[in-house]
């Protein structure tokens, strides 16, 4: 039987409000995540990501209530990521009710973090979290790129996918930044050639905008499919999407 492609509501959250922007910038509030997440869960969404994008210190405390209040209304996979650095983040998140974990800048910081959080927890609590963007120098013309993609981490996009399930990740979160919030389509190239480089699943973000996308990325090997604006302002439904993917021949839950 065919594995389902897993339909994902990405709720970005920024001093415990969801926000959504174009390449993460003129952010505009949507909504509580709480109970976004309790209306997407009786939606049908298959996971739940958060990330929270302004993981400074004074914002952590009330990204663990968020989780805490989240894992008591909503009974789906919950990822949370931003400002993970190593397994006590890990821990505290999975202690307040996370079930995978999501690491970007932490793990490029700190590549050892991988190991570490994946021989303790094991590598299906940990989603790498690739910000990836076209960058000419680099040899696959992908890099990765850091702090909502305006700052180059001086990698190539695939080499470090390949390293970090190497040392354990379980998943990849593969994010285009040059797609993120446009609407125009997910970046189907890009999917392809993280799929063809690692074995483990990958979930595509950045770009979705029509239920046909959803669909096109599925098509070029995403596992599961990721949006936030098209479904925080009621652009498509969740249903929307799996009757799109059904249509096309996809199994989904």
């Amino acid at each position: 039987m065919a594995i389902a492609v897993r339909v994902i509501p990405c709720l970005d959250v920024d001093g415990g409000r969801v926000v959504k922007g174009v390449n993460f910038q003129n952010l505009r509030d949507a909504g509580d995540p709480v109970e976004l997440a309790a209306q997407y869960g009786q939606e049908g969404a298959d996971e739940l990501v958060f990330l929270d994008i302004s993981a400074s210190a004074q914002e952590r405390d009330t990204t663990y209530d968020i989780v805490t209040r989240t894992a008591e209304t909503v009974f789906i996979p919950l990822c949370v990521g931003g400002g993970v650095r190593g397994v006590a983040d890990v821990d505290r998140l999975l202690r307040v009710g996370a079930d995978k974990v999501g690491i970007n800048t932490g793990a490029i910081a700190r590549p050892d973090a991988i190991d570490e959080i994946t021989n303790r927890f094991g590598r299906q609590v940990l989603v790498l979290s690739l910000d990836a963007r076209r960058e000419a120098g680099q040899p696959s013309g992908f890099g990765v790129t850091t702090h909502g993609g305006r700052t180059s981490a001086g990698l190539d996009a695939l080499a470090w996918v390949r390293e970090a399930v190497d040392r354990g990740a379980g998943e990849i979160l593969l994010n285009s930044m040059d797609a993120d919030g446009t609407t125009d389509g997910f970046d189907l190239e890009l999917i392809t050639a993280v799929k063809d480089a690692v074995d483990v699943p990958v979930i595509a973000s950045g770009g979705a905008g029509t239920a046909q996308h959803f669909v096109e990325a599925a098509q070029a090997g995403a596992d599961a499919v990721l949006a936030a604006s098209v479904f925080h302002y009621g652009t498509l439904t969740i249903a929307e999407v799996k009757r799109a993917l059904a249509d096309a021949g996809f199994a989904v839950r």
